[in-house]
């Protein structure tokens, strides 16, 4: 079955939600979260990933998360996203140019407050605009599984979608309200994921051993020019704060086996622009990931005063008696 959506035709994704295989298929499951602008530094922790030598064995992601974790799964290396990435933005004016083609209606009607409009952007023809050439278009030719969270507006809940198209699946994860239409599919309104499930480690915990979540959800940080907030940032932020509120509940009830905060609170959702900035600050988060994963990696024992960035849960330690298990074996 078919649905017009943003223009273009879409096969309904099945909404897939995880079982319980007898045993974890992957060793490595890694989630990226939702956070607007401050989820560039998901470049920096793919990097991570490639300079150890290793990959996921399965990624979720939500939102910018969905973006990066679909182009990782193409194939497409932590460095090479990098480069295109702000190679696509160091083009501002041309960027500009192209997102004002994008927009989802009329100059017109954009200007007019007293005509009826959903959004400023079509994610669909933002995706076209961004993302590399190398990408491929269907959930079953990714090199790596992926799911994929989007939020059913009407059924306030979240869509996870692992099979069909991707762009259409990524663009209905990042739909966030007011700045991009929802995307339509099979009649049903889908908007940004983060706003459900901002960070999907939860949908890898029957996949894999050993869990990485990436979260960029951040908190706002004071201005030090000014007392209270403009309009626009507390718009943008208090989406931010709701998410970061779902995160710490999950948490309480399950938890990755690494769980990095990329450092970036001090940007704002839309500060695309200022990627160099954001890639520098989450260098240190990468290094703690890549530390804690080669760690984790090699049977070490992890310390159980962890920095306030990095979370190790007690889950850890079962999976690391797996591990030495396999180890042994394979020495044997």
């Amino acid at each position: 079955m078919t649905r017009k959506s943003a223009g273009t035709d879409v096969r309904i994704a099945p909404q897939s939600q995880p079982t319980a295989p007898p045993t974890a298929p992957f060793e490595i499951g890694l989630a990226l979260g939702g956070g607007g602008a401050r989820g560039l530094a998901h470049i920096a922790m793919l990097e991570a990933f490639d300079e150890l030598g290793i990959k996921p064995g399965i990624i979720s992601g939500t939102s910018i998360g969905a973006i990066f974790g679909a182009a990782y799964a193409s194939g497409i290396s932590g460095k090479e996203l990098r480069t295109h990435t702000k190679d696509v933005l160091s083009r501002r004016f041309g960027l500009l140019r192209d997102l004002f083609a994008a927009r989802s209606h009329s100059l017109q009607r954009l200007l007019n407050p007293f005509q009826s409009r959903t959004s400023i952007l079509d994610p669909l023809a933002v995706l076209d605009l961004v993302m590399p050439k190398a990408m491929q278009t269907s959930f079953g030719d990714l090199q790596i599984p992926l799911k994929i969270v989007a939020s059913d507006f009407y059924d306030q809940e979240p869509i996870v979608f692992n099979d069909g198209p991707v762009l259409p699946a990524v663009a209905a994860s990042m739909a966030l309200p007011v700045i991009f239409q929802p995307v339509m599919f099979d009649g049903r309104a889908m908007i940004d994921g983060g706003l459900t499930n901002p960070l999907p480690f939860d949908l890898l915990l029957q996949d894999a051993r050993i869990i990485v979540a990436i979260d960029v959800t951040g908190a706002p940080v004071p201005d030090p020019k000014r007392s209270a907030p403009t309009a626009f940032e507390a718009l943008f932020a208090s989406a931010f704060l709701f998410e970061s509120s779902i995160v710490k509940e999950k948490l309480k009830a399950s938890q990755p086996d690494i769980l990095i905060s990329a450092g970036t609170s001090k940007f704002q959702v839309l500060d695309f622009l200022k990627v160099d900035e954001i890639l520098a600050a989450a260098e240190p988060a990468k290094e703690r990931l890549k530390q804690q994963l080669d760690r984790i990696l090699s049977v070490e024992t992890l310390p159980h005063e962890a920095p306030q960035e990095i979370v190790e849960s007690p889950e850890p330690k079962r999976r690391r008696g797996l591990l030495r298990r396999r180890s042994k074996q394979a020495s044997e």
